[in-house]
């Protein structure tokens, strides 16, 4: 995947695009990806390969994680990126590349589906219970590690002070003036709840969604929608160049802006939060490395370790008292911005994703 982020760019759209790419020939010895390994420590011959999208996250990984890691057990972590497809394919092919898979928990649930997982033994990731990850992102086959936040991301100086507060100053174009961006399926999920919570819909009562409605309420903006992005850099460059007063945006992407002095900022009222986890190749060949992995990795302190190298928001809160003041406060998943956010419902998606992405792509193309 070439975006930084896992679990976010090109998710592999339903459960039966699993299917028919389980079909496809396997590609030979990471022709497709590229790996590196983890310095410090002794190997001992003991590895453990884990499927991540690099980027800026992974080489925030590779500081955070896997070197402290491999200093810690002599175990030499060697890094995969690889796309969805050709990885499901090796896994189908009993012959999987990678151990422990990095990626979204709604494409976890998509592998668990084709047997392509290992049912996790609880009991050996020991951390489960110090970092208290929330019983919702732990499956059968995967366990979540961090979120990341859809939001509004706007530029300050474009509406005289005033600042969007909801998903309804993002459709009201007479005061807050100026185009739009939006997402584009090639990006992340429809963002079908924005447009409800911007039509009234309480954020409880968001699921199931009310569809119909939704492409209604979407319909209203469409003439004002002048971009769908498909990369996470995309909403920063338009907003950055003034193509756009406001954008849906990861919530992690405009720090890196603030910081080079560009007026734009974030409001996280009505995030949709979506995790991101580990799980275990079916089949792989150093299972019992991979679950170490997950453990250190899973520890509050290596959560908040990689907090502070890279916008991550851990799933465990114990995680964020280890970081400081702004540290946590920088992040979305802070406990003092959490109840601003709702989280997707997988399960809903899981089932409607495919048709939903049918219908947005001919509604965009009008």
């Amino acid at each position: 995947m070439s975006d930084p982020q896992i679990g976010r760019r090109a998710l592999l759209r339903g459960v039966g695009g699993l299917a028919a790419l389980a079909a496809l020939p396997s590609v030979a010895a990471c022709g497709t990806g590229t790996s590196r390994a983890a310095t410090g420590g002794t190997s001992g011959g003991k590895t453990v390969v884990v499927r991540d999208s690099g980027g800026s996250y992974g080489a925030a990984l590779q500081k955070a994680i896997y070197t402290p890691f491999t200093q810690e057990t002599g175990i030499t972590v060697k890094v995969l990126n690889l796309d969805d497809a050709p990885l499901l394919a090796q896994i189908k092919q009993g012959r999987p590349q990678c151990d422990l898979i990095n990626n979204s928990m709604m494409s976890h649930t998509k592998y668990a589906e084709q047997d392509a997982l290992e049912a996790l033994d609880r009991d050996r990731v020991r951390s489960l219970k110090s970092a208290k990850i929330p019983g919702s992102q732990i499956t059968d086959h995967a366990i979540g590690h961090s979120f990341y936040g859809q939001c509004i991301g706007y530029r300050t100086d474009a509406f005289d002070g005033k600042k969007p507060e909801s998903w309804a100053d993002f459709w009201d174009t007479r005061t807050f003036k100026g185009a739009r961006a939006m997402v584009h399926p090639d990006g992340d999920l429809p963002e079908l709840e924005f447009a409800l919570l911007a039509d009234g819909v309480p954020m409880d009562k968001l699921y199931p969604l009310d569809v119909d409605r939704a492409f209604k309420v979407l319909t209203r903006l469409r003439s004002d929608i002048k971009k769908f992005w498909d990369s996470g850099p995309l909403p920063g460059v338009l907003l950055s160049r003034q193509e756009v007063t406001m954008s849906t945006v990861w919530d992690g992407r405009l720090a890196d802006l603030q910081k080079q002095g560009v007026p734009v900022e974030r409001q996280l009222n009505g995030m949709r939060r979506q995790f991101v986890g580990y799980a275990i190749a079916k089949g792989a060949a150093n299972a019992d490395n991979a679950y170490r992995l997950m453990d250190f990795a899973l520890r509050p302190e290596n959560q908040a370790n990689l907090a502070k190298a890279f916008p991550s928001n851990p799933s465990s809160p114990v995680a964020y008292a280890r970081l400081s003041e702004d540290e946590r406060n920088a992040l979305a998943g802070a406990p003092k911005y959490y109840d601003k956010g709702f989280d997707a419902d997988t399960d809903w998606w899981l089932k409607n994703e495919t048709a939903v992405t049918k219908r947005w792509l001919e509604w965009a193309r009008g």
